[in-house]
């Protein structure tokens, strides 16, 4: 049932193959713990209580509970297809609600220090490449799973936007400027020049012209993040983090951040609200009449 359960998220729902892959993960974890402290075979048999007991095992082991509530809501989503396909009577996911969990800042890279960031001298295809992953991820907020989706034809040079193709294959229009414009240009000559006869028709290849991997995009992020920022966190999804919060700290509207990071409801948006402090203390001297008394 599991099996049919992963098709019907792939062919039907059409989820993309990152979010599809972890929902195997995680449904290959349940059955593992199932096996292990039940001896059970399957998963259609299962009750509120071992969902609960498997929630538990899951918090004593040290995991989050935003992780969690991920697994829960994959579960959800499994027994809910079980409940449709009438294999099951009653999901065993009724009664469980996910973990509170405390609410989070969003990391992001303050503005002084992407100032730092010194692009000018690159001259080779990894380094023209490498400025061109980082700049897309910080001016578009895009995903680094849409980034490594992207296609030549994704960039319309002419109307200056590009195409993304989002979660649950919902696409959006992203605009960008002039000079991320060229530098795309010129990266395309570059690779071009470099891998003449590619069968990859994606925008961004690595140093043997093919598709780059999750980790390689998390590395070079990385790599430039270090010598730049002391942020804890270095990833793409932090750039995804400080464009948001760059945009709202220039007073951009927030339902248009949520349009722009493609975000199907406000919530997810608005943990970008926080602003820093300094922020705060400069709106409060410039708006407030005794602000700067």
């Amino acid at each position: 049932m599991v099996k049919r359960f992963i098709q019907y998220i792939l062919t039907e729902k059409r989820y993309s193959l990152h979010t599809v892959e972890a929902y195997k993960r995680d449904m290959a974890q349940f059955e593992l713990f199932l096996k292990r402290e039940y001896e059970m075979e399957d998963v259609l048999t299962v009750d509120d209580a071992i969902v609960r007991s498997y929630i538990i095992y899951l918090k004593d082991n040290g995991m989050e509970s935003r992780s969690v509530n991920r697994k829960i809501s994959t579960l959800r989503s499994f027994y809910s297809y079980c409940l449709r396909e009438k294999k099951i009577s009653v999901t065993p996911l009724a009664g469980i609600k996910s973990l509170k969990q405390p609410s989070e800042l969003a990391n992001f890279v303050p503005e002084h220090d992407i100032e730092k960031l010194q692009f000018d001298k690159c001259d080779s295809f990894a380094e023209i490449r490498d400025e061109l992953v980082f700049e897309i991820l910080y001016q578009t907020g895009m995903r680094q799973a849409e980034l490594r989706s992207l296609k030549d034809e994704d960039v319309d040079g002419k109307d200056k936007v590009i195409k993304v193709h989002g979660k649950r294959n919902k696409d959006r229009i992203v605009p960008i400027g002039e000079g991320l414009l060229k530098v795309i240009e010129r990266y395309k000559i570059i690779r071009n020049e470099k891998f003449p006869l590619r069968y990859d028709t994606v925008l961004i290849v690595d140093d043997k012209g093919r598709s780059v991997t999750p980790k390689f995009v998390y590395t070079l992020v990385h790599n430039i993040l270090k010598n730049i920022t002391t942020v804890e966190q270095k990833s793409p999804h932090v750039l995804r983090h400080t464009f948001a919060t760059h945009l709202l700290n220039r007073g951009a509207d927030i339902r248009a951040i949520q349009k722009l990071l493609g975000h199907s409801s406000l919530s997810s948006t608005q943990i970008y609200t926080h602003n820093t402090i300094d922020k705060l203390k400069d709106v409060y001297k410039k708006a407030h009449p005794f602000g700067d008394k």
